[in-house]
């Protein structure tokens, strides 16, 4: 931001600075009702232009999309590379199922009873990044998701059974009771892109008040934020935290979807999937969350439907990261960006010269 410096002063021109702040807080609202109607546009048209096997792909996307967009705050905000995300969908989801077959509470406890134990969890899964950073909280987040890997293979998910595990023997596994209103798949799919609006305009809204400058003075350096008065403490676990609820939530809307949720397919090479997909899709940018959420879906589910083994795909996203960690580190959403700035910035030449 520039500030304009009154002719015969020495200091800035405090009327200029006080409009050009507003300007930027416009601009934030705008970005923000923008990005809700979108996601929301979304959920309107997708259950009426795709087929029942791409609806449920689709709603699995946005449900990964909503554990993606915690994986983002803590790249994007701090620098911090989580790989234990998808355990903590997992450990959401796990809850979620809990609740509703256990108790029978109503889907949105649900959702919101998945989202704080996993936040409670990243919480603890946070406390080492007090003392690690880089490759070695890498490394521990990692072992986390292969901790919990072994734990969700030995117990599996609750299915509807007696005691506290909630598993069935020898008879049918039950199903997740979704709401009445959105029972069809088509429904589901529009009632998850509401809740992934919900979380993305909660991360934005963090990002625009105390707790967002606070994170941005820790990504520059934990000195300057201890000078300038930031406990590094409390921010920290309360970005581990969001991310923690982000992927909760995603784990009880994934939980929704599908029924039920199978132990096998929480490997901690899911989590590396989770984090690099982040990079590639944006992490600085809502939309990132959407691209990342496509990809770890959508595409495997399109290359099965040409004929391709989803595999492919695994080798398709390693050349994607390499790209964007050399060439675009703003990810697909950093060079749609750039290309819509320069197609701006050619349309403006072009007006002047004529």
């Amino acid at each position: 931001m520039s500030l304009v410096v009154s002719a015969g002063s020495s200091g800035p021109d405090l009327g200029a600075v006080r409009l050009a702040l507003a300007e930027m807080a416009a601009q934030r609202r705008r970005s923000l009702w923008l990005m809700l109607a979108l996601v929301l546009l979304l959920a309107a048209l997708l259950p009426w232009l795709a087929n029942a096997y791409w609806v449920k792909t689709l709603t699995s996307a946005l449900a990964l999309s909503t554990a993606v967009a915690g994986v983002a705050l803590l790249y994007g905000q701090l620098g911090l590379v989580s790989l234990c995300q998808y355990a903590l969908l997992g450990a959401g989801g796990w809850v979620a199922l809990r609740v509703s077959h256990g108790w029978h509470w109503p889907f949105e406890l649900c959702v919101l009873a998945g989202g704080l134990s996993a936040a409670l969890v990243g919480m603890l899964a946070g406390l080492p990044a007090l003392r690690l950073k880089g490759l070695y909280l890498a490394l521990v987040t990692l072992m986390m998701a292969g901790g919990f890997q072994v734990l969700i293979t030995a117990i599996g998910f609750p299915d509807g059974g007696p005691g506290w595990l909630g598993r069935m023997m020898g008879s049918e596994r039950l199903l997740m009771a979704r709401p009445g209103w959105a029972s069809g798949d088509g429904a589901y799919l529009a009632y998850s892109a509401a809740w992934l609006a919900a979380v993305l305009a909660l991360i934005e809204l963090h990002r625009r008040t105390r707790a967002g400058r606070s994170w941005a003075l820790i990504r520059r350096g934990e000195a300057a934020a201890l000078g300038a008065g930031v406990n590094v403490l409390l921010y920290q676990t309360w970005a581990f935290g969001l991310a923690g609820f982000c992927a909760g939530v995603g784990g009880a809307l994934l939980a929704g979807a599908v029924g039920q949720l199978d132990g096998r397919g929480f490997g901690a090479s899911d989590s590396v999937m989770v984090f690099a997909l982040t990079v590639v899709g944006g992490a600085y940018h809502w939309g990132g969350a959407l691209v990342a959420g496509l990809l770890l879906r959508a595409v495997p589910s399109l290359l099965t439907d040409w004929g391709v083994n989803g595999f492919v795909a695994q080798m398709v996203f390693g050349a994607a990261l390499l790209h964007a960690l050399i060439t675009a580190p703003g990810g697909v959403i950093g060079q749609i960006q750039n290309a819509l700035g320069a197609l701006g910035r050619w349309r403006l030449q072009r007006g002047g010269a004529t």
